[in-house]
C-alpha cells in the first residue's frame, strides 16, 4: 500500500507573500515587520544589547543575526567595537569608523524566534493592515461609499465598508433616516482619524457634500467639467438647495443635472427620502443669482446694497408665503446659498415703503424666475 505524500511544508517566505496578498500589504512591509520582531526575541533570550540586526534572506527565508561593530584602534567596549586589525581579517578594505557586520546566529535561533516573536509578528501585522486602511480611506477622504449596517454601539452605527468599519453618529444621519442593523447605507466619508484601535472612519449623510457627491456622480456634464456646482446648502432631511453654472452656452446647466424625464436627479431625490431639492441657476450678477436662489418663488424685482450686501426683494403678493417658506427656510436657504442678506416684500407692502437711498434696483431679466404679469384681455363688444 502506497504510502501518503507529505505535504510540503510552507517556507518564511511563501508564508509572508501568502500573508501579504490575502491582506493586501506590500511584502517589504511584513519582512520589515517579521525582522523587527526576531530582533526582539534575541535580544530577550539571548540578553544582547542593542547592537545586533536580525535579516532574513529573501530567497530561501533563512535568518541570519549580525552584531554590528565599530571599527576603532584600541577597544574600550568589546560588545560595540571590533579593533582594526581584528576587523581587517572579516573585512580587509575596513577602514576605522567602519561598522562591521559578524553573523552571531545561535544554532536554536529558529525554534526559539518562532515561539517568542509570533505575538510581535501578530501586532505588527494589525499595524500594517491599519496604515493600508488609514492610506486607502484617507485617499478617499470626501467620497461616497456604501456599506451594511453590522450594528450599534452607544447610539451609533457602526457600517461594514469594504474590509474595516466606518462609524455613523446620530448627528451626521438625516432626521427622516430611518436604518436598522443589515440595511446598505450610502454616506459620504466627512474625516479619517488614527486611533489606538487603529483608522476611525466617520461617514456623514447631512453633510453638503453628500448632496454635492450625489449630484456629481449623476451628471456626466459635470465629470466633464463643462457644468459645475457653485454652491449646495441643507437643512437635512427637509429642503436644500444647488447653485449649478454652465461653462458651454450650448449647455443648460439646470436641466443638465435633471436629465430626460427628470432620470438624472431621480437617483439624488431617492436617497434624499422627503428632502425637497431646488437646483438654482448660478448667476455673477448677484440680483440675478438672488432672484434664482428664492425658487420656486416668483420674483418681481431686486434692490441691492452692495456696501454690506443686502438687498430688497418684491414678489407678488400671492407668492409672499412661498418666497419666505415655512419658518423663513426658503429666504434663509436663498441667503445662506448666496451670501447676502435678503429682505423679502409683497408688491402691495412695496408700494407703501420706499426703497431706501442706499439701494439700486438691478436688472433681473435674465432670471429663471422673473414674475412676467399676463396681460389683460380686452373685452369684446356685445
Amino acid at each position: 500500500m502506497a504510502g501518503r505524500r507529505k505535504t510540503p511544508e510552507l517556507s518564511l517566505i511563501d508564508v509572508i507573500n501568502d500573508i501579504c496578498a490575502e491582506k493586501e500589504i506590500a511584502p517589504e512591509v511584513m519582512f520589515d515587520a517579521v525582522e523587527s520582531a526576531l530582533k526582539t526575541a534575541y535580544k530577550k533570550n539571548f540578553n544582547q544589547d542593542d547592537n545586533v540586526e536580525v535579516v532574513i534572506d529573501r530567497n530561501d527565508g533563512s535568518f541570519h543575526v549580525y552584531s554590528l561593530k565599530s571599527v576603532v584602534e584600541e577597544v574600550s567596549d568589546p560588545v560595540i567595537e571590533i579593533s582594526k586589525e581584528d576587523a581587517e581579517k572579516i573585512n580587509p578594505d575596513c577602514e576605522l569608523d567602519d561598522v562591521i557586520e559578524i553573523e552571531v546566529t545561535p544554532k536554536n535561533f529558529g525554534r526559539i524566534a518562532a515561539q517568542a516573536a509570533k505575538q510581535s509578528v501578530v501586532q505588527k501585522l494589525r499595524e500594517a493592515e491599519r496604515v493600508v486602511i488609514y492610506d486607502e480611506f484617507t485617499n478617499r477622504d470626501s467620497d461616497l461609499v456604501r456599506g451594511r449596517i453590522t450594528r450599534v454601539e452607544d447610539g451609533n452605527f457602526i457600517v461594514e465598508v469594504g474590509k474595516t468599519e466606518a462609524i455613523l453618529v446620530p448627528s451626521e444621519q438625516s432626521p427622516i433616516d430611518n436604518y436598522k442593523i443589515g440595511d446598505i447605507v450610502r454616506a459620504y466619508i466627512v474625516e479619517v482619524k488614527k486611533s489606538g484601535k487603529g483608522p476611525q472612519v466617520y461617514l456623514s449623510r447631512t453633510h453638503p457634500n453628500f448632496l454635492r457627491r450625489l449630484v456629481e456622480l449623476e451628471v456626466p456634464e459635470i465629470q466633464e467639467g463643462l457644468v459645475e456646482i457653485k454652491g449646495v446648502v441643507r437643512e437635512p432631511g427637509s429642503r436644500a438647495k444647488v447653485a449649478v453654472n454652465s461653462k458651454d452656452p450650448n449647455v443648460e446647466a439646470v436641466g443638465s443635472c435633471i436629465g430626460q424625464h427628470g432620470t438624472r436627479i431621480q437617483p439624488v431625490l431617492d436617497e434624499l427620502g422627503e428632502e425637497k431639492l431646488d437646483l438654482v441657476e448660478w448667476s455673477p450678477k448677484a440680483g440675478v443669482y438672488v432672484a434664482n436662489a428664492l425658487s420656486p418663488s416668483k420674483i418681481v424685482s431686486v434692490a441691492l446694497n452692495d456696501d454690506d450686501k443686502n438687498c430688497r426683494v418684491v414678489v407678488p403678493d400671492n407668492q409672499l408665503s412661498l418666497a419666505i417658506g415655512r419658518e423663513g427656510q426658503n429666504a434663509r436657504l436663498a441667503a445662506r446659498l448666496t451670501g447676502w442678506k435678503i429682505d423679502i416684500k409683497s408688491m402691495k407692502q412695496a408700494k407703501n415703503s420706499e426703497l431706501p437711498s442706499y439701494m439700486h434696483e438691478v436688472d433681473i431679466s435674465e432670471a429663471t424666475s422673473v414674475f412676467k404679469p399676463k396681460p389683460r384681455q380686452k373685452k369684446g363688444k356685445r
